[in-house]
């Protein structure tokens, strides 16, 4: 590869430079400007649908690993900003490409970094770039900003038992302008009236979730109503009417308020704005007072001191609903261990009336939604864990055939490491490597003719592609070594814990006990009736 051109356009449209355009202009610069320039020299990559405002694009990141990896003279593209918009992307990239005494081009500026003043201008137009990507945002942002003051729906999929509508305003002047407001959607409003009443009853993201799961009640997706989406339902101000409760509400916590207590009484809902900061991966929730809080002009559904008395149960410690059960406790030995034959989801331990010893492994789906989930039979706990801990302890017995079996595997991989390769990689890496040296030496004493030395460079080419596949054999040995290592360490702790388990069985900690059976026991089945035990190799 001689020449790497670069494309790149934010979406897709049949208008303006398009990624076929970019690379064919690329290609006649490049055939115009370098004699004896082929398409063979060329490697062309390619991003169609990712913005300039970072340089996570997988074609960018592919070309800088081949120009690493294969090398390179230069890198074209059509404009700069198909490039980063970023001064500080930019400028690393100049830097890291100027180090490997590569030229960027870019044809439409006419720049060719391999000049200095063509460098200078280089960056003297990233910063343009870059002022004019932040000026673009700043205007968006701050007209997003003024439309969310006025109480309209921005768009996006609309909250749970709403839907969206365009309706038309009178803007100034006569002028009509369509907007798009929230309005009820009657098939999920229901479930919102029934989740805030549950709540507020039972104080229990699981026993509101239980509930709904026994009416048969379900998401517009046909999903179930989950811990996590009920705490999100319960938390969004966009089903709370817009009067003094949610007004105090959110004054108190310093949220951008644009109402006051003259704007209520409508019983329309809240709509809020800036909740997410979509510049982070995964949008994190931002906190309260950065909200912009506005009436919107949707009919509010729960009154403000219901949702009020909501947020303040959430904060008192209630679960978020990550783990309907507890899979690591303290008292049981099998928790999250054991798989349900009726339905394949995970069993967890849960007490009986609070009792430590006397405790029942529960499908985790039965524990969500009863039977109407699963009606797969309880398990006793303490019974189970007898059962498993006696059953693994012919295992554990020198003389089992498990037991044996492991010895010889332990025994053949100590044979395995024994034998080490990389010596004989090794040994010719350092003759090449000699070789390489003497030829160097041999040309830098007294007067060496132009065929000799044309003969060196020749071998030496040959030498250095010789030791970059030995160096490449030698990494893979090299990691396949540290594997058999880590499998014949894992092998010796599990003799040594089948060696000791049966005698040192009763001083283990109950972490300790778990992590045996994990090791030894390929899974744990339950089908109502026979707890099924696979062991590992069996």
């Amino acid at each position: 590869m001689k020449y790497a051109i670069y494309s790149r356009k934010s979406v897709y449209t049949g208008k303006g430079e398009s990624i076929e355009n970019q690379i064919e202009m690329c290609k006649q610069y490049i055939f115009s400007k370098f004699s004896g320039a082929v398409k063979e020299d060329i490697a062309v990559y390619e991003d169609e649908g990712f913005s300039a405002k970072n340089t996570d694009r997988p074609q960018f990141q592919k070309m800088l690993a081949d120009i690493k990896r294969k090398g390179c003279e230069y890198v074209v593209c059509y404009r700069l900003d198909r490039i980063s918009r970023s001064v500080s992307d930019f400028s690393a990239l100049i830097e890291d490409l100027n180090n490997r005494s590569i030229s960027f081009i870019c044809i439409k500026e006419e720049f060719d970094t391999s000049k200095p003043m063509g460098k200078a201008m280089m960056y003297i137009a990233s910063v343009f770039a870059q002022l004019e990507r932040e000026t673009i945002a700043e205007r968006v942002r701050d007209n997003m900003l003024m439309l969310a003051r006025t109480g309209r729906w921005l768009g996006g999929p609309p909250p749970t038992g709403y839907v969206s509508e365009k309706v038309q305003e009178i803007i100034m002047d006569g002028k009509l302008k369509d907007s798009c407001q929230l309005k009820e959607n009657p098939d999920e409003i229901k479930a919102i009236d029934i989740i805030f009443e549950k709540f507020l009853e039972l104080r229990s993201l699981h026993g509101v979730s239980k509930h709904l799961i026994q009416q048969g009640i379900r998401t517009r997706s046909g999903k179930i109503y989950s811990s996590i989406v009920i705490k999100d339902i319960l938390q969004n101000p966009v089903y709370s009417v817009a009067d003094k409760h949610t007004l105090d509400y959110f004054t108190e916590r310093n949220a951008d308020v644009c109402f006051t207590e003259k704007d209520c009484g409508k019983k329309c809902g809240i709509i809020a704005y800036n909740k997410r900061d979509y510049k982070k991966k995964q949008a994190p929730r931002l906190s309260v007072e950065k909200w912009i809080i506005a009436v919107g002009k949707h009919k509010g559904r729960i009154a403000g001191q219901k949702w009020v008395a909501a947020q303040n149960y959430l904060k008192d410690n209630i679960s978020d609903g990550k783990r309907p059960a507890k899979a690591q406790n303290d008292y049981s030995l099998l928790s999250g261990m054991i798989f349900c034959a009726e339905c394949g989801n995970r069993m967890f331990a849960k007490t009986r009336n609070g009792r430590k010893d006397l405790y029942d492994y529960i499908c985790h789906n039965k524990l969500r939604g009863g039977t109407h989930l699963c009606r797969s039979k309880n398990l006793s706990g303490v019974e189970a864990d007898d059962t498993v801990c006696e059953y693994l302890m012919q295992y554990a017995d020198v003389n089992s055939d498990i037991f044996k079996k492991l010895a010889e595997l332990k025994s053949e991989a100590v044979g395995k490491a024994d034998e080490n390769p990389l010596t004989t990689i090794e040994s010719l890496i350092k003759k090449y490597n000699d070789e390489m040296d003497n030829l160097v030496n041999s040309v830098s004493h007294g007067n060496i003719g132009q065929a000799f030395v044309q003969r060196v460079n020749l071998r030496i080419s040959e030498i250095d592609k010789e030791l970059t596949a030995l160096n490449s054999e030698y990494e893979k040995l090299k990691n396949n070594i540290n594997s058999a290592n880590s499998n014949e360490r894992e092998l010796e702790l599990i003799v040594d814990m089948l060696a000791d388990f049966k005698t040192n069985y009763k001083n283990l900690t109950l972490h300790e006990r778990r992590a045996f059976i994990k090791i030894l026991t390929q899974k744990l089945s339950w089908d109502g009736r026979d707890l099924h035990i696979f062991i590992n190799g069996g």
